[in-house]
């Protein structure tokens, strides 16, 4: 299993250019979001885990050390676009890889660890972390058939009311087959509104070609938290303070 941690982003809302850090950088009970990350993604060896950077990269190569690989997202053109900038690190790799987000600190080893065996037990293309939670967040919901299979995911703003009942949530982390996924960047359209490359768009693209899409469910609304504002910076420190009592 290999790794990639999307690291690239500035953190506008988080007012990082006060601090002039990347998002990933900021500070929670006295360490980095992504020194949280990387720890609990720890069962990957570090040569081994591709970190993707944008705004003040050198500083998060700085911090993070020669231990990583690491791979320049140059513009920020959205998620697909960001693993895509890692390809060169995949071009001989036959096995599975873990995408995940260097500014989500509380996902645990043990969810991590649930989603990548999960995923090798089942022989998917594709495995979806998801969710079930009691509040109304603004994820994409998974859409399941008749006998529970995982049809899709719908983004929150694209959702009909009856949909945006629906309680089991895409966190955007994923396992994925390397070849799976770098085949089918190419295949990514940014005809949406945010003129963006999605990785969520992969998921589906996989299962119009019949290949194999499954999830890995997990029961929290607090390690799905991704820190975009300074309320979610200080609910994240408050947990991880908790964690460590």
């Amino acid at each position: 299993m290999k790794a990639i941690i999307l690291a690239a982003g500035k953190g506008t809302r988080l007012h990082s250019e006060q601090s002039d850090l990347p998002k990933v950088l900021r500070r929670a009970n006295g360490k980095s979001l992504l020194s949280y990350v990387t720890k609990n993604v720890s069962f990957v060896d570090p040569k081994d885990t591709v970190i993707v950077i944008g705004y003040r990269g050198e500083l998060v190569e700085q911090e993070m050390g020669p231990s990583f690989s690491y791979a320049w997202q140059r513009e920020q053109l959205g998620t697909g676009h960001a693993v895509a900038q890692a390809k060169d690190y995949f071009k001989d790799y036959d096995g599975d890889v873990l995408v995940l987000y260097g500014d989500m600190p509380l996902f645990t080893e043990a969810t991590y660890r649930g989603l990548a065996e999960a995923h090798v037990a089942s022989g998917n293309d594709c495995t979806v972390l998801t969710s079930i939670v009691e509040q109304k967040l603004p994820y994409g919901r998974i859409t399941r058939d008749a006998d529970g299979n995982f049809t899709g995911v719908v983004e929150d703003k694209d959702c009909t009311p009856e949909q945006k009942e629906i309680k089991e949530l895409n966190v955007g982390v994923y396992a994925f087959k390397s070849r799976a996924l770098f085949e089918n960047l190419e295949n990514l359209k940014n005809n949406n509104a945010q003129g963006e490359y999605y990785l969520t768009d992969v998921p589906k693209i996989l299962m119009e070609q019949n290949r194999k899409v499954g999830t890995f469910t997990i029961e929290s609304d607090i390690e799905i938290v991704s820190v975009n504002t300074p309320e979610d910076l200080a609910f994240v420190e408050a947990e991880l303070k908790k964690a460590e009592a």
